[in-house]
């Protein structure tokens, strides 16, 4: 028994370890019990064989045969017990084994449960790294889809850019071409002599023989071609920019059969522009003075210009295009310039029909590379006057000259004092674009008192009465002289602002503009004067108004509709000259009767008996001066009978003038645009526009005024470069 226990009594069994104790206090119990049992049993025979002697002592028996008899039983219990206890120890070596085998179990178990136990804390830290991972997976695939995006859109921007570039890259800068092909039609109820672009301010009064006529255009000459340069650097921008149509006139230019009309600059200009948006511009480019869509910019594009088809534009815009010096600064929604423009004075004058002598410019010089065919200054000799000599039939006629300068000061280069100074600011709060502007303007001059071209013609050169019997007399004419001559100047300017307010956005859009100010009808875009003369011939400065209301309509992609409505205004300045004389009775010699109101070339004999004068008769009278006087002669501008055409170039069937200088301008017009094509390949659109002009002139003697009404249709088919 003591063998039997003792290899459970190792220290080293694992029943030793608390984890298993209850199950191994009833293996020990077990085999215990099982060890001791063959003891007991034995025991209990060796008592009943005893108790048996005793009781069978009566009977008498061989000790030898019973002890014989006992050591057989004895062994025979032995081995039995033997076979027992070997049967016992195999049990027991099975159940050692079997609780070797649980004990081994039970720790693998719980090896696996601290497996198991760190394998969950591994795995939740496995599991905060897949969740790491899966985030920076995640994020690395959405980069990847975005790279993909990117080099996608890369892709196709490169095919693009290949296949069907909007730009063309040279030396590190980018060329944009642009422009448009046009196919233009023109109608006006009344001639105008302008071809494509309305002359505003030369729409002809009623009842001149132009008003009579109509007049049809079909012209290409509005076709335009622009190109944009653009180059990157490290502090900003550099651009330029050039625009041209074929709207100029040269020498040889017609429409007889191959017309030769001119590539014409339009625009033609440099600009910087640093990376903090300050920008310096020059060259030939829109005035200030043009209302920008946003900001303020040199862009063409940015010019909010009308949509119609007329290249003169809508009565009433005020823009200018010509030299310039310009400094901007932009701000998210705010922006400033300051500009300095190249000059010029427009200058309308009237003395009893013609222009005061004062210089203030002159042609153009080819020399210096300017049109002198614009117009000129000449200088001529002109019978003034005539003298007669002797009497009745034998009077002789005596032609008196004079040699003086006229030039059309309208048309010429003025000699300017000091540029025109531009000054705008612009603002977009988010909703619609506004403006406000300033122009001030300087003009010079060189007045000659007393000396102009009215009084070299009449009013200086007068006849000597030569009476009956007076064999001879001499006219009286004043020479020409610089005597008291001096300079002149006076400062011009006006104040302008806009505004463009989106009703719809991208739909409906409303605006409005004006412009006014002493001198600066130059702005409008009926180009009415800017000064006139004074009674002692120094410069007078008109006043303008200019506005035009504006909506433009975009309900589809492929159709704009627009409405405009403005006009020119220039105000009278009008004097009269207390020294000038007029013309009373025609300027050929004639015969006037004494008593008599009137002269004639063919006296009678009574009346040559009754006795008279020879020659040119004068009245002392008021002359009209300046601008829209009172004192012309209108009279020709509401006749309404042709007697017949009178020979001369008034252009009036009446046979008088009609000499009426534009109070204003006044025009509505509208239109449409449809687009049938409209993409990367450009665009091609058809448009149609109505306009509907009156011009207005100053009331002269006996408060008549003249006016002229011009319906005209445009039609135009145009493909738009890309």
């Amino acid at each position: 028994m003591i063998d039997l226990l003792r290899p459970h009594a190792d220290a080293a069994h694992p029943c030793k370890e608390n984890r298993i104790a209850a199950r191994c206090a009833v293996s020990l119990l077990l085999l215990a019990g099982l060890s001791a049992f063959p003891l007991l049993t034995a025991q209990a025979q060796v008592r009943r064989a005893t108790a048996t002697h005793k009781k069978s002592t009566p009977r008498a028996a061989s000790p030898q045969s019973t002890v014989a008899k006992q050591i057989e039983e004895l062994q025979r219990a032995v081995a039995a017990q033997a076979a027992e206890i070997a049967t016992l120890k195999s049990g027991l070596a099975q159940k050692d084994a079997q609780a070797q085998k649980a004990e081994a179990a039970a720790l693998r178990a719980e090896t696996k449960a601290e497996q198991a136990a760190a394998a969950a804390q591994t795995s939740g830290q496995v599991e905060q790294q897949n969740a790491s991972s899966v985030a920076t997976l995640s994020s690395a695939v959405s980069a990847l889809k975005g790279s993909q995006v990117a080099l996608a859109a890369e892709t196709k921007a490169v095919k693009t850019a290949l296949t069907a570039p909007t730009e063309l890259h040279y030396k590190g800068i980018t060329l944009t071409p642009g422009g448009f092909f046009s196919g233009d039609v023109v109608y006006r109820a009344h001639s105008t002599g302008g071809e494509l672009p309305t002359a505003l301010s030369s729409i002809p009064y009623e009842h001149a023989d132009a008003y009579a006529l109509s007049e049809t255009f079909v012209s290409g000459r509005q076709s335009r071609l622009s190109l944009l340069g653009e180059g990157k650097l490290g502090w900003g921008t550099l651009r330029g920019y050039v625009e041209a149509d074929f709207l100029g006139v040269g020498t040889t230019s017609n429409n007889n059969q191959t017309n030769s009309y001119l590539l014409r600059q339009r625009l033609a200009l440099l600009e910087t522009e640093t990376s903090h948006h300050w920008i310096i511009s020059g060259g030939q480019g829109w005035s200030l003075s043009a209302e920008n869509r946003k900001g303020i910019s040199t862009a063409a594009s940015s010019i909010a210009l009308p949509l119609q088809i007329d290249p003169n534009y809508v009565a009433g815009l005020v823009w200018n295009r010509g030299g310039f010096l310009r400094l901007t600064k932009l701000f998210p929604k705010v922006a400033f310039a300051a500009s300095i423009e190249n000059p010029q004075i427009l200058y309308t004058a009237t003395l009893a029909g013609n222009t005061p002598y004062a210089v203030l410019g002159t042609a153009g010089a080819g020399a210096g590379l300017l049109n002198q065919a614009i117009s000129s200054c000449t200088t001529s000799t002109t019978i003034v006057s005539y003298t007669s000599q002797g009497t009745g039939a034998t009077s002789s006629w005596t032609p008196v000259y004079k040699t003086v300068s006229a030039c059309s000061n309208l048309a010429n280069i003025s000699f300017n004092q000091a540029p025109d100074v531009l000054v705008k600011a612009a603002f977009d709060p988010g909703r619609g674009h506004y403006e406000i502007f300033g122009i001030a303007r300087f003009a010079h001059e060189t007045v000659f008192p007393g000396e102009t071209t009215d009084r070299q013609l009449y009013g200086g050169l007068y006849d000597v009465s030569c009476p009956k019997g007076t064999t001879g007399c001499s006219p009286v004419a004043p020479a020409l002289s610089t005597s008291g001559s001096f300079n002149n100047s006076i400062a011009l300017g006006g104040i302008g602002a806009s505004a463009r307010v989106p009703v719809i956005v991208d739909k409906f859009t409303l605006g409005l503009k004006g412009l006014y100010g002493p001198g600066v009808g130059r702005y409008g875009d009926s180009t009415l004067p800017d000064a006139t003369t004074n009674r002692w011939g120094g410069l007078e400065p008109i006043h303008n108004l200019s506005g035009i209301a504006s909506a433009e309509l975009t309900p589809t992609p492929r159709l704009t509709l627009y409405a405009y409505y403005g006009g020119d205004y220039a105000s009278r300045a009008d004097f009269q000259s207390p020294t000038a004389t007029t013309l009373k009775i025609g300027s050929s010699p004639c015969f006037l009767p004494t008593g008599a109101t009137s002269c004639t070339t063919a006296p009678t004999s009574a009346q040559l008996a009754a006795g008279g004068t020879w020659g040119a008769h004068y009245t002392a009278a008021a002359a009209a001066v300046g601008y829209g006087s009172r004192l012309l002669d209108n009279s020709s501008c509401l006749a309404t009978t042709a007697p017949g055409y009178n020979g001369g170039s008034t252009g009036y069937y009446a046979g008088a003038s009609c000499g009426a200088q534009t109070r204003s301008v006044q025009e509505a017009t509208a239109g449409y645009w449809l687009n049938f094509y409209k993409g990367d390949r450009g665009r091609l659109a058809q448009g149609v526009q109505y306009g509907y002009i009156v011009r207005n002139g100053w009331s002269g003697l006996n408060g008549i005024g003249a006016k002229g009404i011009e319906p005209m249709f445009f039609t135009s088919f145009r493909y738009f470069l890309p």
